[in-house]
């Protein structure tokens, strides 16, 4: 090992910055000044064992711009403080090593997260000169940091079956009293158990074999109890090496497996307005709708308001979801499950809610409520109405092509009347002219700001482990993202203005559907794919095995 003949290389410009970058970095630090969030940070870091210490401002600078750029790494900040100038002058000249930035991000920006970026945010929608208050949502999911190989399911299922084991053993040597019948075991209880049997096994030596088995059920028990409390509530999976990861599939997987492919990974919910991502939330759901309101919730905690307009796609048209949107009078942008098939007139629903209480069938024929006594309702607040005289019906194929019975003269529908509602509210405000400029906006704006992050910032994996590292990480990667747009902004190549509806633009039409065209594609009997064969080869294989 060499102690004296081992040098480390570094640059030495002889050159300056260029005036128009430095004139960007400057009008960059002055927003971070009037932002305020210098006061969140501490003067300068600690200085143990004579290590140069260096100002907390300089390096969450650095953090940021690292993160806009391109260098996101602890090792890509290391090597930036060397030899690119844009760094060397954010630096002070100073040459931090990845250690200095990760313990700064951990024990600096992560606790304060949160306020770090509304107040960055704000400041930049200030600079800018945006209103927020037509905003859009998307999700999408980020593989996370963790062996994909080694993931636990909730064992629920298995914790039942070793319970019912349990019961029989206990029954076998007479403890089954303060046993519940059913459900899974607590291995309280069972550690309870075993305590009364060691006791009377001093007495009865025969009871040893009852005891090692009640005692390997017990260490069993406690594995499954772990696993459930790392799961919670909310997760059927976890990852071994990230707890906090979910077995998702992404969706470059949804053609490859159909399903079967799991990665570990985080739920990713923006909210964009003019372009600018103003509130996002990092979650372990593996469904987008539930993550509706906590990112609009999450908007309200950084500007105190809710935004006036929200557009989104099909993926999060719950009933849930649009009561909070009235409860808070935000107009309702949300598209219905089957928009584009009413749209087009292919597809279209069968009926449509009126204000006097009836439902309007395709065909034109009224329907009233009516009671079914023998027939229990498949959703919970749904009511049945009764529509009569559909033997003449031009549309009777279409609309009863799921039916067992097609033959008869009336037609039941099961319907959620406040969601059929303010699914038809969200329809209309989407024909509009107002939802026709939404709707094209969502598609430049929200999934946009995807795109740029995966494409052209190349982020598409997370590299810290556990639910607050990558919520942080994720932060400061959307803070990137605002900021790459706000320096094209200083240099005038970036603007803020998206399509704007013209005036006097018509709302769009709802097709008329074609009774005969509908009710050809409703007689067509759908062709079996080669895996449905196979399928039935193997059933029927197996039967006469």
């Amino acid at each position: 090992m060499t102690n004296f003949t081992t040098r480390e290389t570094f640059l030495v410009p002889s050159f300056d910055l260029e005036e128009k970058e430095r004139i960007k970095l400057d009008r960059f630090l002055l927003l971070l000044e009037d932002s305020g969030v210098g006061e969140l940070l501490p003067e300068r870091s600690d200085n143990p064992m004579g290590r140069p210490a260096y100002r907390y401002a300089d390096l969450f600078a650095v953090i940021l711009c690292g993160f806009a750029f391109g260098e996101a790494s602890l090792r890509d900040l290391e090597d930036a403080c060397k030899y690119d100038l844009r760094f060397f002058y954010l630096m002070q000249q100073k040459r931090p090593g990845h250690t200095v930035f990760g313990d700064f991000i951990n024990e600096v920006i992560l606790p304060q997260r949160k306020e770090i970026f509304g107040r960055i945010t704000k400041a930049i929608i200030k600079e800018t000169g945006i209103e927020a208050d037509e905003c859009f949502i998307d999700g999408s999911k980020f593989e996370a940091d963790a062996n994909r190989y080694k993931f636990v399911w909730k064992p629920v299922k298995l914790h039942e079956k070793l319970s019912d084991k349990i019961r029989d053993l206990l029954k076998e040597v007479s403890l089954e009293r303060n046993v519940p019948e059913k459900g899974p075991l607590s291995s309280v209880l069972i550690a309870g158990k075993l305590t009364k049997l060691s006791e009377r096994l001093k007495e009865d030596p025969s009871l040893k074999k009852h005891f090692e088995e009640l005692a390997a059920y017990l260490e069993k028990l406690l594995e499954y109890e772990e696993k459930e409390r790392i799961c919670g509530e909310d997760r059927n999976s976890y990852f071994k090496s990230d707890h906090d990861a979910t077995a998702m599939t992404m969706k470059s997987d949804y053609y490859s497996g159909l399903g079967s492919h799991m990665r570990a990974a985080y739920n990713v919910q923006l909210l964009v307005s003019k372009g600018v991502i103003c509130a996002y939330h990092v979650s372990q759901s593996r469904s987008d709708i539930t993550e509706f309101v906590p990112v609009l919730r999450a908007f309200e905690e950084i500007y105190g308001k809710y935004p006036e307009r929200v557009c989104a796609d099909a993926g999060y048209g719950s009933l849930q979801n649009y009561q909070f949107l009235k409860e808070n009078k935000i107009e309702n942008y949300i598209k219905p499950t089957n928009f584009q098939g009413n749209v087009s007139g292919r597809n279209p629903d069968c009926y449509t809610l009126q204000e006097d209480g009836t439902l309007l069938c395709l065909g034109g024929r009224v329907g009233r409520r009516t009671e079914i006594p023998s027939r229990h309702s498949k959703n919970a607040g749904s009511v049945f109405y009764r529509v009569e005289d559909c033997r003449e019906c031009p549309f009777a194929a279409y609309c009863k092509r799921f039916l067992k019975r097609k033959k008869d003269s009336f037609r039941i529908f099961e319907v959620q009347e406040e969601l059929t509602f303010y699914k038809q509210e969200a329809f209309a405000n989407l024909l509009s002219a107002k939802g026709i400029e939404m709707r094209v906006n969502r598609s430049s704006q929200v999934e946009g700001a995807f795109g740029v992050l995966k494409q052209d910032m190349s982020y598409v994996r997370l590299r810290r482990t556990s639910l607050e590292k990558a919520e942080t990480e994720f932060m400061l990667t959307a803070l990137g993202y605002n900021i790459r747009k706000l320096f094209r902004f200083f240099s005038g190549k970036a603007s803020f203005d998206y399509w704007r509806a013209p005036e006097g633009l018509q709302a769009e039409k709802k097709r008329k559907p074609s009774a005969k065209r509908l009710s050809k594609r409703a007689s067509k009997k759908k062709k079996r794919s080669v895996n449905d064969k196979a399928k039935d080869y193997r059933y029927r294989s197996a039967k006469k095995k």
